[in-house]
């Protein structure tokens, strides 16, 4: 019997307000669940996380729950931290049994010599974004940060988010990004021969292109307006799928960018 694919999906900004977000994704993970012999979830699944040494995050307790479950039903869950949730750390491994990644690594996904990265910073551009991720990140603004109430922190990360802002249509921004970490993925590609398969996610957009023969570049979108994942089957070519009502939907090259 053929081993289940594993499952990719990225950028669903979580908020604890976002029930329209949260209820297709969490049906889907449901699904994923059954359908999977592997569920990857390639960063920003919230819009914002900061793990607090005794304090969890409101809002979120369906779907921390039902990671728990899925851990506990043997289908393993990784967890790569986006430029929105990359202060997860050790509630996701001690409490959820969740493996969480904070940098670029690499991982047998169905038989992938797979390179997984969400994508910030990454490439060339985004030097503002290279400058805030460096004072972000540091030792110095996570100890100061952890000393801000729980409330305060949350309300500075809402007025900082923009995702509730963002249209439908990709901006010119998100879609330079998209090429820039295309060329990423392809250098990377270029340059070990071994590796087949380059996930990232980021940009929102979603993309699947066989840079050489049997070997790939995806991104799976995201669930803010998407909903959106990537199937890699073992022994056949990536896929990328729409959730919609229920229901899994191939989308055709014209749908993928580029």
């Amino acid at each position: 019997m053929q081993a289940k694919p594993v499952h990719v999906a990225s950028d669903v900004h979580l908020t604890p307000s976002s029930t329209d977000r949260e209820r297709p994704f969490l049906q889907w993970l449901r699904w994923a669940a059954s359908n999977s012999s592997r569920i990857v979830l390639n960063g920003d699944i919230f819009d914002f996380w900061y793990e607090y040494g005794s304090v969890v995050p409101r809002g979120y307790t369906r779907l921390l729950g039902l990671l728990a479950e899925i851990v506990d039903s043997g289908i393993p869950v990784d967890f790569m931290g986006g430029n929105h949730d990359w202060w997860a750390g050790t509630y996701f491994t001690e409490e959820l049994g969740i493996r969480v990644m904070k940098e670029p690594t690499r991982l047998q996904l169905a038989g992938w010599e797979t390179l997984l990265a969400h994508g910030d910073g990454l490439g060339t551009g985004d030097l503002g974004y290279r400058g805030l991720k460096l004072v972000f990140r540091g030792r110095v603004t996570q100890w100061a940060f952890r000393r801000l109430h729980p409330d305060l922190g949350a309300w500075i990360a809402r007025r900082v988010s923009k995702t509730d802002f963002r249209s439908g249509e990709p901006s010119e921004g998100k879609v330079g990004r998209a090429r820039f970490l295309e060329s990423w993925a392809r250098e990377r590609l270029a340059a070990d021969e071994s590796l087949r398969l380059v996930v990232l996610g980021h940009t929102h957009i979603p993309v699947l292109k066989e840079v050489h023969p049997g070997r790939w570049y995806a991104n799976a979108g995201d669930w803010i307006h998407q909903h959106t994942f990537l199937r890699i089957p073992e022994g056949g070519p990536p896929g990328i799928f729409r959730w919609t009502d229920g229901q899994t939907i191939s989308l055709p090259a014209p749908e993928l960018q580029g």
